[in-house]
């Protein structure tokens, strides 16, 4: 699994389908509610992602009356697929990321849609945009090496986000890419600058900054003085340093009243044991003998790693640790399901609420449509806003609407919902270690006296046999 790697791929149409047809079933994939948390982690430009097909269909549309030809290639859309390293990034932030990548590399000049997939354990980006540009007077042309050129922008972005790359090598150094460079964030960066600086004792706050300016930093100062790198898009304040590094902690360290204590960042908690390895069963694929004795002795640590866990716990018998990994495993799978469910209803209210601002804006335009007899013409001139208003009247009636809420009133709760499940994602993240510890303690119990009960009983047939011979004897 490769780090932010990328893909430029060309969507062509399908023999025996429609350009349309094509289009809605590439869309629909990337927007599956299985793979995209119910469309929580689906974002658009320039189109609706409920509708994208139909939009992008409107432009081509256009380009045949603008250039009164069709386009020679089958080309009708091109795809960006866009991996992550497995925990380095949010589902939220990985949709962002794309969207700005997406964004970037087609300079706005053409819609798309931006779907991140959490199905599998590296979250990844699909992003597809139009083949026409939106005016509908030219196709994407398809570079040389613009495959590379998507790859590149990518690494760049992800920088920006604090994010790992893989490094370029040398031809004869290259290696499968799972290698990736230590990461240290603008802030770990800034907070290092900030202990030089200090260590060079300066006379006051003004030459402090002075010297971070030098250092290559650009200084705000105001209510709350922030700095920024250089090639960093935001500002740092000063107070958002953490513990020794505020503005008025900084000053009464310059003025002698304090003593500055650098910041040490805390190396990432270890698991404190694996799983066992399936020895009988990897022999069983061909390994050697070394690889069992390299093995055994690794299941014999880990195991002793997991009888003091099991001892710190206070478990003292196989049916406890039963009991507490499956009350374990209950408790997170409620707590997700209540997560679940709150993401479910946001996107609910996030869709409901494009709805209805699409009916309102588009309400005169169909009413004028109707009093036209549906006429062909006006259908033509107003496709986009006719399309928008009857995908919003199907969203009504599919939702059993009698009476459209206010769309405050749906702002209010959705700011409610999303401060709940903030504020839920501490105790999930502790009951998902707990329950991964107590299943992982429990596989590796099981596995090592079934292992142990297996060598006993072969230690036992071993010693019937020879009692057995030498009575023969």
């Amino acid at each position: 699994m490769t780090l932010a790697a990328t893909r430029l791929i060309a969507l062509h149409k399908n023999k025996g389908m429609t350009v349309a047809a094509c289009l809605k079933n590439r869309t629909d994939y990337i927007e599956n509610p299985d793979k995209t948390e119910q469309g929580q982690f689906v974002s658009s430009y320039a189109c609706s992602a409920l509708t994208a097909d139909e939009e992008f269909m409107l432009t081509k549309r256009q380009y045949d009356l603008v250039n009164g030809r069709r386009q020679k290639s089958d080309v009708i859309a091109y795809q960006i697929r866009q991996s992550f390293r497995p925990g380095e990034i949010t589902a939220e932030e990985a949709n962002k990321v794309g969207y700005e990548l997406a964004m970037r590399f087609t300079k706005g000049k053409h819609a798309f849609v931006v779907a991140t997939h959490t199905d599998r354990q590296h979250i990844h980006n699909h992003v597809i945009f139009n083949s026409t540009v939106l005016d509908g007077t030219r196709k994407f042309r398809d570079f040389f090496f613009s495959a590379l050129a998507v790859q590149r922008l990518s690494d760049l972005i992800c920088l920006e986000h604090q994010l790992s790359i893989i490094e370029k090598k040398p031809y004869r150094e290259r290696q499968k890419r799972v290698l990736y460079p230590p990461k240290e964030s603008n802030r770990d960066r800034l907070c290092g600058i900030i202990d030089t600086i200090l260590a060079e004792q300066p006379k006051d706050f003004e030459v402090f900054l002075q010297k971070l300016e030098q250092q290559g930093y650009e200084a705000k100062r105001g209510k709350y003085t922030s700095v920024k790198g250089k090639g960093q898009k935001r500002f740092i304040r000063f107070r958002t340093l953490g513990t020794g590094y505020g503005e008025d902690e900084i000053k009464a360290v310059l003025e002698g009243k304090a003593k500055h204590q650098p910041y040490q960042k805390q190396p990432p908690k270890e698991q404190p044991f694996q799983l066992l390895v399936d020895i009988q069963g990897r022999m069983a694929e061909g390994k050697s003998v070394g690889y069992k004795k390299w093995a055994t002795k690794f299941n014999l640590k880990e195991m002793s790693k997991t009888l003091l866990f099991l001892q710190e716990q206070k478990i003292s018998s196989a049916e406890e640790l039963r009991e507490r990994a499956t009350a374990a495993t209950e408790r997170y799978h409620a707590m997700g399901d209540s997560i679940k469910a709150a993401e479910a209803r946001l996107t609910e209210i996030a869709i409901l609420k494009t709805h209805i601002i699409n009916y309102a804006k588009t309400r005169e335009v169909y009413a004028a449509y109707r009093k036209a007899g549906y006429s062909k013409a006006f259908l033509e001139a107003h496709r986009e806003e006719i399309t928008l208003h009857k995908a919003a009247k199907t969203a009504f009636d599919e939702a059993g609407l009698q009476k459209l809420p206010k769309v405050k009133e749906l702002d209010a709760e959705f700011a409610e919902l999303l401060t709940k499940k903030k504020a839920a994602y501490p105790d999930y993240r502790k009951a998902r270690n707990e329950m991964q510890e107590l299943v992982r303690a429990q596989k590796n119990a099981e596995r090592f006296f079934a292992e142990e009960k297996g060598t006993t009983e072969k230690t036992q047939t071993r010693y019937e046999y020879s009692v057995c011979r030498h009575a023969r004897l």
